[in-house]
């Protein structure tokens, strides 16, 4: 099987997403993007995944988005607790662009490994509002990646965005990584850890993986504060 490129986070999504890749029988290529994002023990939990799911490699790109600001994950403003699950409003803790910029990152590394396909652990399910976990927007990168590619551009190359879970619940996303043998307990998704890396177990990331265990009958590794 050719090789892939996949994001990875360390969150519950891009495990499961990775083992995906590998059950197909790829050789992947992770990437994983350190931002400045307030919740950084995600970046040991995506080595710790890498490492167990034996990804061909594991790349950990710096860049400080914290420069920027505009979100409670790079800025410091606080991150919503106990919000409405499926609210419509894009939350604060929305980081402009930031799949933009970190697919970016992934395409560029698919043209290294000369990869054609990127994993992406995107959601539109259970997702919290972000528009650029849509499916219109993983459609129009790949238009994009044609046309800013020396790959697309002189040997008409064709990159495909893969989001296996775009469409799945968060409880289906569970079942399915539990069949694959991941251990979430390696993962992390909370927005806003204590400095001992609980999960604060009341943001939106947090209560989506909370729920999702729960509808997926599968015990819940996570460590929550008191």
């Amino acid at each position: 099987m050719p090789p892939v490129v996949v994001l990875l986070s360390g969150g519950l999504d891009s495990a499961t997403v990775l083992a995906l890749a590998q059950a197909e029988g790829h050789a992947c290529h992770c990437l994983t993007v350190d931002y400045g994002q307030r919740h950084r023990v995600e970046i040991e939990a995506a080595r710790r995944v890498a490492h167990a799911l034996e990804a061909s490699s594991h790349r950990v790109v710096s860049m400080d988005l914290r420069a920027l600001g505009g979100s409670a994950l790079t800025a410091d403003v606080d991150v919503p607790r106990n919000r409405e699950l499926g609210n419509a409003e894009i939350p604060v803790t929305y980081v402009p662009a930031r799949n933009t910029v970190l697919l970016g990152l992934l395409l560029a590394l698919a043209e290294i490994v000369g990869a054609r396909e990127l994993f992406i652990g995107a959601n539109a399910v259970d997702y919290s509002g972000y528009p650029d976990c849509r499916p219109e927007f993983l459609r129009a990168f790949e238009t994009l990646a044609q046309l800013a590619t020396r790959a697309g551009v002189e040997t008409g190359a064709r990159f495909r965005v893969r989001a296996p879970l775009l469409h799945l619940s968060k409880a289906h996303i569970i079942r399915l990584g539990h069949d694959l043998g991941v251990d979430y307990s390696l993962t992390h998704s909370c927005y806003d850890p204590t400095s001992t890396g609980l999960a604060c177990g009341t943001c939106d990331s947090c209560r989506l993986r909370r729920r999702g265990f729960e509808e997926a009958g599968v015990d819940d590794p996570t460590q929550y504060a008191p």
